[in-house]
C-alpha cells in the first residue's frame, strides 16, 4: 500500500492513480491567481485531485468542480475530495470533457487544468499512466476549445505546459481569443533550461506579466521564491 501523500491541511492517497503528485500540479494549485475572487472553479483532469484540494485551501469558491475519465482516478479523487476539510465545496465528475461541456451549462469564473501533454511518446509499458501522459488524450485544441465554452465573462484559465509547447498554445489560444494576462516560466536549476511554463489567460485583449522561477539554487537546496509560492502546503517547507 502506498502511503499517501501528506501535506499541511489534507493528504493525498494515490496508490490508483497513474499520475502521481508532481511539482507540475503543486505549482499550478500555488500560482493560479485568486485575486478576482472566484465563486466557482473547475480542475479539468483532476488526477488526484491535489490542484482542486489546493485551490480549496487558498479560496473561498462555493462550487470547485474536478472532471476526470479514469474511472481508478476519478474514484480516488472522490476519497480525497470527501476525506478533506472542505468536502461540502468539492466535487468530482467521472466523464470525458466533450461529454461534460455538452451536458453543463454552468459557466466557471477559474478554470484550471494540469493537462497530459506528452507529444513525443514514449510507451512506458504502464497503459493507464501512458493514457495519462500523451497528450493525445486531451489534445490542447480540444482543451482550449472547451474552456472557451466553459469561462464565465470575465473568467480566468490557468495551465502548466512544457515550455516548448508555449508559443504553440498561445498562438493556438490568441485564435479562440484567449490571451495571456501572466506568465511564469520555470527551470529546475540555476544552469538547466527553461522546461514549464506557467499560463494565465483571459478573453480578450491582456497585458502580460512575465516572471522566471527556479526551483533549486543547489540540489535539495530550495529557492526563497520557491519556498515562498509553495510553503503553505509542503511540510517541509
Amino acid at each position: 500500500m502506498t502511503k499517501p501523500f501528506q501535506f499541511k491541511q489534507f493528504q493525498i492517497h494515490q496508490d490508483r492513480c497513474a499520475m502521481k503528485i508532481g511539482t507540475d500540479g503543486v505549482l499550478l494549485g500555488a500560482w493560479t491567481s485568486l485575486e478576482h475572487q472566484p465563486l466557482s472553479i473547475l480542475d479539468i483532469g483532476a488526477g488526484t485531485g491535489v490542484v482542486a484540494l489546493m485551490l480549496a485551501q487558498r479560496s473561498h469558491a462555493e462550487t470547485i468542480d474536478g472532471i476526470e475519465i479514469d474511472e481508478d482516478a476519478y474514484e480516488q479523487c472522490v476519497e480525497n475530495f470527501e476525506a478533506s476539510n472542505w468536502a461540502d465545496r468539492l466535487f468530482c465528475y467521472h466523464a470525458s470533457l466533450d461529454e461534460f461541456v455538452d451536458e453543463m451549462d454552468d459557466k466557471y469564473d477559474l478554470i484550471v487544468s494540469n493537462p497530459p501533454f506528452y507529444s513525443e511518446i514514449v510507451p512506458s509499458g504502464n497503459e493507464s499512466r501512458d493514457m495519462a501522459r500523451q497528450n493525445q488524450s486531451l489534445p490542447f485544441e480540444d482543451l482550449l476549445t472547451s474552456v472557451v465554452k466553459l469561462l464565465a465573462n470575465n473568467g480566468t484559465f490557468s495551465t502548466i505546459i512544457p515550455f516548448k509547447e508555449e508559443e504553440r498554445f498561445l498562438e493556438l489560444a490568441a485564435t479562440m481569443n484567449l490571451n495571456p494576462s501572466r506568465l511564469l516560466r520555470i527551470k529546475g536549476n540555476p544552469t538547466s533550461e527553461i522546461k514549464r511554463s506557467l499560463l494565465e489567460l483571459q478573453v480578450g485583449k491582456t497585458s502580460v506579466e512575465i516572471e522566471n522561477l527556479t526551483i533549486e539554487s543547489a540540489r535539495h537546496e530550495y529557492t526563497k521564491e520557491y519556498i515562498d509560492l509553495t510553503k503553505d502546503f509542503y511540510l517541509k517547507m
